[in-house]
């Protein structure tokens, strides 16, 4: 199982991103994926997750600018962030664990495979 993310960079406040998460080793419709983030000097939060039937969920305080998607035919993940913030500035991993049904954990604990991370400036 492997998870390589891509897409971040230096953005300038009030841009856009859309981060990619690319899976390999397996199959996402059997995973629960998500989306966290660890910014300088902090831990690492939660950001959205989707389930393995598609169902996705967010962290209120990321409702509105952020949008989790995947892609099964290209077995890729994506976050797709608007409206960036300095306060945006982390690294995002996304992470995936092999559990079925509707509901996907927001807690990084409960995931097996975590990516390398790609890090997101936002900076004028």
């Amino acid at each position: 199982v492997q998870l390589v993310e891509s897409g971040g960079g230096l953005v300038q406040p009030g841009g856009s991103l859309r981060l990619s998460c690319a899976a390999s080793g397996f199959t996402l419709p059997f995973y629960h994926m998500s989306w966290f983030r660890q910014a300088p000097g902090k831990g690492r939060e939660a950001v959205a997750c989707v389930s393995s039937d598609g169902t996705t969920y967010y962290v209120d305080s990321m409702k509105g600018r952020f949008t989790i998607s995947r892609d099964n035919a290209k077995n890729t993940l994506y976050l797709q962030v608007n409206s960036l913030k300095p306060e945006d500035t982390a690294v995002y991993y996304c992470a995936a664990v092999p559990r079925g049904g509707s509901f996907c954990p927001l807690r990084d604990w409960e995931y097996s495979y975590w990516g390398q991370g790609t890090q997101v400036t936002v900076s004028s």
